[in-house]
């Protein structure tokens, strides 16, 4: 079974890269979220050239992209109700430059915006999807291909769309992903809560400055009592796989975006400025959700003006390793790259969580490299893709024909 699904992705593997190439092409900026349509139609038509049907949802838009609709593409792949779901996004973080909108191959990488997160694992996941095809595997069950956007902002045209409606996870067995993790495997994420503080004061000339209120000033009380909480969050630490040891700690990012004043020589009306609250997979996201916020209640209470604004909430989840699909899945990365990858916990959110929260082993594994995403040299080794596919596709066949 390895040889000739291997043999299958390699006859293919030139216009797997021209097609990596033409998604990398489409600008799917996320925020704003913007030129969908392009890269859904193309992954569409690349599904129908694989004998492949296929849903096209449109989601309502959203708060980064009024103007524009989100889409969801699903299909599968074989006969039976168990479903081994493959979860991917098309959007993009913003280019560094507009030139990453311009693929290029050099020593044996494939250059350009979404190569390695996470359009390279796309086109992993359908490569391996053609492989079992063309190579008349039976299978007991099904591949589920669940294609969306807004993972980048959370999800909100897209997993959580079809969560929210009933579309995600039906009869699975299993889901991957296909983040870029190095060489490993993601069994676990943090949850998020993400709100930006306005930090309100009054106007004044500095020659008049006792007639204003300074929101700069309040400002950096209200940090100064959210650098006392980080202090006392950062003793939490998880006990799942991540290295180095201090990124175990539970983490609280203040300014990440920070902004205010009008004028230098204008006392400041507005100061604003940024959370973002990352909770381990031991922590509850209600409870760490209500400390924070009755933090910024108790400054109201001292008489600092203050309001937030609340634009990310996600849970962490965890999935043990011990599930057969991890097991499996491991397996066959030993056997294809020659290393055998560890279990860690991902960094930052995963699109795994709507799975698990309906009971579903759901493991992230890609292409990619995480070193590089999002950067403004941001590739993916060509070699990466084949490897993933096979490994994709001998997962997929062992786990679905497994008594």
């Amino acid at each position: 079974m390895q040889q000739a699904l291997r043999a299958i992705i390699a006859e293919h593997q030139e216009s797997w890269i021209d097609f990596t190439k033409a998604l990398i092409e489409i600008p799917s900026e996320n925020p704003p979220g913007v030129a969908y349509r392009a890269c859904v139609d193309l992954l569409a038509a690349r599904l129908a050239d694989l004998g492949l049907e296929y849903t096209l949802l449109e989601a309502s838009t959203s708060s980064q992209s009024p103007a524009e609709p989100g889409y969801c593409l699903l299909s599968s792949y074989g006969q039976g109700e168990k479903t081994l779901y493959f979860h991917g996004h098309y959007d993009v973080v913003p280019a560094s430059v507009p030139r990453q909108f311009q693929p290029y191959l050099a020593d044996g990488k494939l250059f350009g915006r979404g190569s390695s997160d996470m359009k390279g694992g796309l086109v992993a996941m359908l490569a391996a999807v053609q492989a079992i095809k063309e190579c008349n595997i039976p299978l007991r069950g099904k591949i589920g291909l669940a294609i969306v956007p807004d993972e980048e902002t959370g999800g909100q045209r897209g997993a959580q769309y079809l969560a929210e409606r009933g579309l995600l996870g039906s009869n699975g067995i299993g889901m991957l992903t296909a983040e870029p993790t190095d060489g490993n495997v993601w069994n676990a994420n943090r949850g998020a809560i993400s709100l930006r503080v306005r930090v309100k004061g009054k106007p004044a000339h500095v020659g008049l400055h006792y007639q204003g209120v300074n929101a700069f000033e309040h400002m950096l009380i209200v940090a100064n009592a959210l650098n006392e909480y980080k202090r006392e969050i950062s003793r939490s630490q998880t006990l799942f796989h991540i290295e180095p040891e201090a990124a175990r700690s539970s983490i609280l990012l203040l300014g990440g975006q920070s902004f205010g004043g009008s004028n230098f020589n204008v006392v400041p009306a507005v100061c604003t400025f940024t959370v973002d609250r990352r909770i381990n997979p031991e922590e509850d996201l209600a409870e760490e959700k209500q400390h924070l916020l009755a933090l910024f209640e108790r400054l109201k209470g001292q008489g600092i003006e203050l309001d937030i604004e609340i634009f990310q909430e996600a849970p962490s989840s965890g999935v043990s390793e011990t599930y057969p699909l991890a097991q499996m899945l491991a397996s066959t990365i030993a056997t294809v790259t020659g290393k055998v990858p560890s279990f860690e916990l991902c960094p930052g959110l995963l699109e795994t969580r709507w799975y698990a929260q309906l009971g579903i082993p759901a493991f992230a594994y890609g292409p990619g490299l995480l070193s590089v995403s999002h950067g403004p040299h941001e590739y993916i080794p060509v070699k990466n893709i084949a490897e993933c596919a096979l490994i994709y596709a001998m997962t997929a066949v062992q786990l679905l024909n497994k008594d």
